[in-house]
Protein backbone atom coordinates (compact mmCIF):
# COMPACT_ATOMS: atom_id res chain seq x y z
CA UNK A 1 0.00 0.00 0.00
CA UNK A 2 1.41 3.34 -0.43
CA UNK A 3 1.30 6.31 2.07
CA UNK A 4 -1.59 7.98 1.08
CA UNK A 5 -3.22 4.53 1.90
CA UNK A 6 -1.52 4.11 4.89
CA UNK A 7 -2.58 7.09 6.51
CA UNK A 8 -6.14 6.81 5.51
CA UNK A 9 -5.84 4.00 7.48
CA UNK A 10 -4.31 5.05 10.64
CA UNK A 11 -6.39 7.75 10.81
CA UNK A 12 -10.22 6.00 10.56
CA UNK A 13 -8.07 3.46 13.65
CA UNK A 14 -7.52 6.94 15.24
CA UNK A 15 -11.17 7.77 15.22
CA UNK A 16 -12.76 4.48 15.80
CA UNK A 17 -10.82 4.37 18.86
CA UNK A 18 -12.11 5.34 22.20
CA UNK A 19 -8.40 5.43 23.57
CA UNK A 20 -5.12 6.54 22.25
CA UNK A 21 -3.25 4.00 20.11
CA UNK A 22 0.70 3.35 20.51
CA UNK A 23 2.91 3.39 17.41
CA UNK A 24 3.49 -0.81 18.54
CA UNK A 25 -0.39 -0.93 17.92
CA UNK A 26 -0.60 0.79 15.44
CA UNK A 27 2.31 -1.35 13.67
CA UNK A 28 1.07 -4.61 14.80
CA UNK A 29 -2.56 -3.68 13.11
CA UNK A 30 -1.13 -2.45 9.84
CA UNK A 31 1.83 -4.26 9.44
CA UNK A 32 3.95 -1.34 8.30
CA UNK A 33 7.24 -0.65 10.13
CA UNK A 34 7.45 1.34 13.19
CA UNK A 35 9.45 3.81 11.71
CA UNK A 36 6.93 4.34 8.59
CA UNK A 37 4.24 4.50 11.42
CA UNK A 38 6.03 7.25 13.12
CA UNK A 39 6.42 9.43 9.97
CA UNK A 40 2.94 8.96 8.90
CA UNK A 41 1.59 9.88 12.44
CA UNK A 42 3.09 12.88 12.44
CA UNK A 43 2.42 14.16 8.66
CA UNK A 44 -1.81 13.63 10.39
CA UNK A 45 -0.75 15.55 13.45
CA UNK A 46 0.56 18.32 10.84
CA UNK A 47 -2.13 18.12 8.31
CA UNK A 48 -5.12 18.26 11.10
CA UNK A 49 -3.06 21.53 12.37
CA UNK A 50 -2.74 22.76 8.78
CA UNK A 51 -6.52 22.26 8.42
CA UNK A 52 -7.73 24.04 11.77
CA UNK A 53 -11.31 22.06 11.58
CA UNK A 54 -12.81 20.90 14.22
CA UNK A 55 -10.63 17.49 15.05
CA UNK A 56 -6.86 17.50 16.26
CA UNK A 57 -4.55 14.47 16.00
CA UNK A 58 -2.25 14.86 18.72
CA UNK A 59 0.35 12.29 21.34
CA UNK A 60 -2.06 12.26 24.62
CA UNK A 61 -1.27 9.66 27.18
CA UNK A 62 1.88 7.67 25.85
CA UNK A 63 -0.42 7.34 22.22
CA UNK A 64 -1.85 9.11 19.72
CA UNK A 65 -5.22 10.13 19.62
CA UNK A 66 -8.08 11.89 17.43
CA UNK A 67 -9.47 14.83 19.58
CA UNK A 68 -11.40 18.36 19.56
CA UNK A 69 -9.86 21.04 18.29
CA UNK A 70 -9.06 23.13 22.12
CA UNK A 71 -11.01 26.41 20.36
CA UNK A 72 -14.14 24.19 20.62
CA UNK A 73 -13.68 23.26 23.97
CA UNK A 74 -16.75 25.42 25.21
CA UNK A 75 -19.41 23.97 23.04
CA UNK A 76 -17.45 20.64 23.85
CA UNK A 77 -18.02 21.55 27.63
CA UNK A 78 -21.44 22.22 27.08
CA UNK A 79 -22.32 19.22 25.75
CA UNK A 80 -20.40 16.99 27.94
CA UNK A 81 -22.12 19.27 30.97
CA UNK A 82 -25.62 18.32 29.45
CA UNK A 83 -25.27 14.64 28.38
CA UNK A 84 -22.23 13.17 30.89
CA UNK A 85 -22.05 14.81 34.56
CA UNK A 86 -18.05 13.79 34.35
CA UNK A 87 -17.05 17.03 36.23
CA UNK A 88 -14.62 16.17 39.40
CA UNK A 89 -15.63 17.79 42.93
CA UNK A 90 -12.88 20.03 44.07
CA UNK A 91 -11.76 17.34 46.61
CA UNK A 92 -11.55 14.86 44.26
CA UNK A 93 -9.39 17.66 41.91
CA UNK A 94 -6.91 18.21 44.89
CA UNK A 95 -6.60 15.00 45.52
CA UNK A 96 -5.66 13.82 42.17
CA UNK A 97 -3.39 16.98 42.09
CA UNK A 98 -1.90 15.39 44.68
CA UNK A 99 -1.36 12.40 43.89
CA UNK A 100 0.21 13.76 40.06
CA UNK A 101 2.84 15.76 41.27
CA UNK A 102 3.88 13.20 44.78
CA UNK A 103 3.48 9.61 43.33
CA UNK A 104 3.81 7.14 44.12
CA UNK A 105 2.13 7.96 47.44
CA UNK A 106 0.15 6.61 50.28
CA UNK A 107 -3.30 7.46 51.50
CA UNK A 108 -1.66 8.90 54.97
CA UNK A 109 0.38 11.14 53.16
CA UNK A 110 -2.40 12.71 50.63
CA UNK A 111 -4.04 12.90 54.41
CA UNK A 112 -1.75 14.95 55.76
CA UNK A 113 -1.55 16.94 52.65
CA UNK A 114 -4.90 18.35 52.71
CA UNK A 115 -5.86 17.68 56.19
CA UNK A 116 -8.69 15.36 55.70
CA UNK A 117 -9.99 11.82 55.68
CA UNK A 118 -9.56 10.96 51.85
CA UNK A 119 -10.82 7.67 51.76
CA UNK A 120 -13.82 9.05 49.82
CA UNK A 121 -12.24 10.47 47.62
CA UNK A 122 -9.49 8.09 46.63
CA UNK A 123 -12.26 5.70 45.74
CA UNK A 124 -14.01 7.85 43.76
CA UNK A 125 -10.75 8.60 41.83
CA UNK A 126 -9.97 4.63 42.05
CA UNK A 127 -13.71 3.81 40.27
CA UNK A 128 -12.81 6.45 37.95
CA UNK A 129 -9.85 5.08 36.63
CA UNK A 130 -8.22 8.42 37.23
CA UNK A 131 -6.01 6.77 39.89
CA UNK A 132 -4.37 3.16 40.46
CA UNK A 133 -2.91 0.88 43.09
CA UNK A 134 1.20 1.23 41.84
CA UNK A 135 1.84 -2.04 45.06
CA UNK A 136 2.53 -1.40 48.48
CA UNK A 137 5.52 0.70 50.47
CA UNK A 138 7.69 -0.97 52.49
CA UNK A 139 7.04 0.62 56.13
CA UNK A 140 4.88 -1.49 58.69
CA UNK A 141 1.60 -2.23 57.29
CA UNK A 142 2.90 -1.83 53.82
CA UNK A 143 -0.05 0.98 53.00
CA UNK A 144 -1.09 0.92 49.21
CA UNK A 145 0.57 3.12 47.00
CA UNK A 146 -1.38 5.48 44.43
CA UNK A 147 -0.27 6.97 41.18
CA UNK A 148 -2.37 8.17 37.58
CA UNK A 149 -3.31 6.00 34.68
CA UNK A 150 -3.51 6.60 31.02
CA UNK A 151 -7.34 8.01 31.60
CA UNK A 152 -5.73 10.52 33.91
CA UNK A 153 -3.78 11.99 30.48
CA UNK A 154 -6.78 11.57 28.60
CA UNK A 155 -9.67 13.05 30.70
CA UNK A 156 -7.22 16.35 31.39
CA UNK A 157 -5.73 16.02 27.75
CA UNK A 158 -1.67 15.57 28.69
CA UNK A 159 0.91 13.86 26.72
CA UNK A 160 2.37 13.10 30.22
CA UNK A 161 3.53 14.30 33.20
CA UNK A 162 5.93 17.05 32.13
CA UNK A 163 2.65 19.13 30.94
CA UNK A 164 1.28 19.60 34.76
CA UNK A 165 1.12 22.95 35.23
CA UNK A 166 3.38 24.59 37.62
CA UNK A 167 2.88 25.23 41.25
CA UNK A 168 3.45 29.39 40.27
CA UNK A 169 0.18 28.58 37.34
CA UNK A 170 -2.17 27.29 39.73
CA UNK A 171 -1.54 29.68 42.22
CA UNK A 172 -2.31 32.12 39.70
CA UNK A 173 -5.57 30.76 38.81
CA UNK A 174 -6.66 30.17 42.83
CA UNK A 175 -5.41 26.81 42.83
CA UNK A 176 -4.79 24.32 45.47
CA UNK A 177 -3.17 26.17 48.57
CA UNK A 178 -3.04 23.33 50.81
CA UNK A 179 -0.52 21.18 48.30
CA UNK A 180 1.23 24.33 46.83
CA UNK A 181 1.98 24.74 51.24
CA UNK A 182 2.81 20.90 51.52
CA UNK A 183 5.18 21.05 48.73
CA UNK A 184 7.30 24.20 49.77
CA UNK A 185 7.63 22.75 53.25
CA UNK A 186 8.82 19.49 52.14
CA UNK A 187 11.75 21.98 50.58
CA UNK A 188 10.62 21.35 46.82
CA UNK A 189 11.10 24.15 43.76
CA UNK A 190 8.19 25.04 41.81
CA UNK A 191 9.07 23.07 38.48
CA UNK A 192 8.24 20.06 37.04
CA UNK A 193 11.60 18.00 37.07
CA UNK A 194 11.80 18.26 40.98
CA UNK A 195 8.71 16.62 41.59
CA UNK A 196 8.43 12.70 42.46
CA UNK A 197 7.47 10.74 39.17
CA UNK A 198 6.34 7.67 38.68
CA UNK A 199 9.00 4.49 37.39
Amino acid sequence: MNDKEAKSIIESLLFISSEPLTIDVLKNITEIGKEEIEKLVRELINDYQLRNSGLFVAEVAGGVQMVTNPASAPWVKKLIAAVIPTKLSQQSLETVAIIAYKQPIIKTEIEAIRGVNSDGVVKTLLERRLIKILGRKEVPGRPLMYGTTKEFFQYFGLKDLSELPTLKEFQDVGGIEPFRTAVQEDGLSETHDDFSQPE
